[in-house]
């Protein structure tokens, strides 16, 4: 058998190999780049099968003979046959478990339809190295295709899946390529497992934001007059910089160290989230910052019968329900938002934003990130259920179920139902000490996006919950060693001086902003107008699909009222940002469009039944968006009134 490093392998092609590079370093430089750079060795030896075409074996530790990845007959009949018993019906992402030289990657590769598309794992670079230098691969990488993964890394995974998130939630699957399972069963295991989790914590987030996209936009348009009328955040960028800052979050083990908390008072950025923000004043800790950004009028609650909230500085997202932004009563920012943006202008809105958050811990994380904090620790942040419980004793939840206490229903008991009642998606892993513990698919894909999260910020993250699950990229210390390592010097006392400079209940923009909203009312009616008229010729073209003459006349009318739409795209945007559902199921039939042999007719017949139900959806949006907008008026000539004369 002959390495691919010597110079006498009649199977490496100069041409070959700069064909692949040039196409691959179109899509993944830094991949085509290590690939360059790694010097071929006999540890991936390539010879010919009986019928020419180039097969590989490869030498694994502790294996007597090298294991061949391909047949040493006819590789690629035998790659044909591996593309052929993938099932191709409805799947739109393939992942595929080892690259080899890339001969069942490109049969499978010829069999993809419309926008589907493979991931393909494999982490022996000079196994990459031999595969361009002898195969004609370029077709796979020229039309963006196939992503090669080469590292169980899970910020990597899920910055390189993060564009095709959508695609892959419609359907993806598995593809077991067992020579290379041989070769490197742990690695594909692992990265089964990475690519698994990142699904999950995908259709979470998927299903969130469909779920919450009317409440939210909603609370958007009903929170714009708070948003208008106080400063942005962009006072508080860098402002603690190098300063270490203290998420604090519900956790069952916050118990352990919340008393610690009040002597670090002024050592450290005290971060809360809102459902800790009454409890950590019961034990006389005013926190510097309070985060909000639940969706549900039930946030109040975290905030009601305060008399006195200090100079805790609350910084929320618009689309926090406004029951919490009327109440709270001490100093708010609000953060950027892409909604309120089209609800009013750039310069009325224009802000500085944080990245969006899955829960309010999410924000507070990015907001110590934000002011340049570090280090940054966590407490009570247990993402799992530490002792069998969800929450910290005395947490404003468990004096909401105070009337339903007595010697049959106990607090433990009411802490575990509320565990057992998602038994069907509870998953065991593993916490701080290495013992099992018991978390949940919710509490898992906020782990997923803190520990991309923890992998992308330069500033160290210590974990001081001293329970809970392990998370990736943290140093896991007790709040005492945090203490006496990092928080021994007070803050200086000019770093929260805007709180006293700013003017946090400024009106003047009020009138303007509602002006702007008043507008989008009246370009709303244009736009369902048009839609309307739309809807119409769409439903009478169904009757025209065996008149090809007349369908194509009327056709003209369709495409006339699509450039009409195109001249309202801020309303377009508006009304899809409340009807995501509708997005949705038009990406998804436009995909599964693409899958689908029919005949032109059929086709034509599948696109306008398409069309309609995707008008329709809009049109629906745009009743809901009326409403929206009405109540954002009328909230608008409520703050106006109050206004001084």
């Amino acid at each position: 058998m002959t390495g691919t490093n010597t110079k006498t392998n009649p199977l490496v092609r100069d041409d070959i190999y700069v064909r692949n590079m040039a196409a691959l370093f179109r899509v993944d430089a830094r991949l085509a780049q290590r690939i360059d750079e790694c010097v071929p060795d006999a540890a991936v030896v390539v010879e010919p099968s009986r019928r020419g075409m180039p097969t590989a074996a490869v030498h694994v530790p502790n294996t007597p003979r090298a294991l061949y990845l391909h047949s040493r007959i006819d590789p690629e009949a035998e790659a044909q046959r591996f593309a052929d018993a993938v099932d191709m019906g409805e799947s739109f992402c393939y992942i595929v478990g080892g690259f080899g030289l890339g001969h069942h990657v490109r049969a499978l590769h010829a069999r993809l339809k419309g926008d589907a598309f493979l991931i393909v794992t494999e982490p022996n670079l000079q196994l990459l190295r031999a595969a361009l230098d002898t195969v004609d691969l370029a077709d796979l990488f020229i039309d963006d295709k196939c992503i090669i993964l080469t590292r169980a890394d899970k910020s990597e995974i899920q910055t390189r899946l993060e564009p095709r998130n959508t695609l892959i939630m419609m359907g993806a699957q598995f593809v077991a390529h067992p020579p290379s399972d041989r070769v490197n069963k742990d690695f594909q295991a692992a990265m089964r497992k990475l690519i698994a989790d990142h699904m999950t914590y995908c259709r979470m987030s998927l299903m969130t934001l469909v779920a919450n996209s009317r409440i939210t936009c909603k609370n958007v348009a009903f929170n714009l007059p708070t948003y208008v009328s106080t400063p942005p955040i962009n006072v508080l960028h860098e402002r603690f910089k190098g300063l270490p800052a203290i998420v604090v979050s519900a956790g069952p083990s916050l118990q352990r160290n919340i008393d610690q908390l009040k002597d670090l008072k002024g050592k450290a950025v005290i971060i809360t989230v809102q459902t800790t923000f009454k409890t950590l004043l019961a034990h006389g800790i005013e926190p510097d910052f309070v985060t909000s950004l639940d969706f549900h009028e039930i946030s109040r609650r975290f905030f009601e019968g305060i008399e006195d909230f200090g100079q805790t500085h609350l910084v929320a997202e618009p689309k926090a329900t406004w029951h919490v932004i009327d109440t709270y009563k001490g100093p708010i920012s609000i953060v950027d938002n892409e909604f309120a943006r089209l609800c009013l202008d750039a310069k009325i809105a224009a802000r500085d934003g944080l990245k969006a958050g899955a829960t309010v811990a999410h924000l507070a994380f990015y907001l110590a990130v934000y002011m340049g904090c570090d280090p940054i620790v966590f407490v009570g942040q247990d993402l799992g259920f530490t002792n069998h419980v969800f929450y910290k004793p005395g947490v404003p939840l468990h004096n909401m179920w105070r009337p339903e206490f007595n010697r049959f229903c106990t607090i433990e008991m009411r802490e575990w139902e509320r565990i057992v009642r998602n038994r069907p998606i509870l998953i065991k892993t593993k916490d701080i000490h290495g013992q099992d513990i018991y978390t949940d698919e919710m509490l898992f894909t906020y782990l997923q996006q803190f520990e991309g999260d923890f992998a992308a910020t330069p500033a160290r993250v210590i974990d001081a919950t001293e329970g809970g699950v392990r998370k990736a990229g943290t140093t896991v210390m007790a709040l005492a060693d945090v203490a006496r390592q990092f928080c021994q010097l007070p803050i200086p006392t000019d770093r929260f001086a805007y709180l006293r400079e700013l003017n946090w209940n400024d009106g003047s923009l009020l009138k303007p902003a509602r002006e702007l909203v008043e507008q989008r009312s009246q370009q709303l009616d244009e736009m369902a107008d048009t839609c309307t008229k739309m809807l119409q010729v769409l439903k009478k073209l169904t009757g025209l699909l065996d008149r090809p003459n007349e369908f194509n006349r009327r056709i003209a009318e369709v495409d006339a009222l699509r450039l009409k739409v195109q001249t309202q795209e801020k309303m377009y945007q508006m009304i899809s940002s409340v009807a995501q559902q509708a997005e949705l199921q038009r990406f998804s039939a436009d995909r599964r469009l693409g899958l689908e042999d029919k005949d032109s007719l059929s086709r034509a017949r599948s696109q306008l039944e398409r069309d309609i139900k995707f008008v329709e959806a809009i049109l629906e949006g745009a009743d809901i968006l009326r409403d929206i907008l009405t109540g954002s008026l009328e909230r608008f000539d409520s703050a106006i009134e109050k206004e001084p004369a």
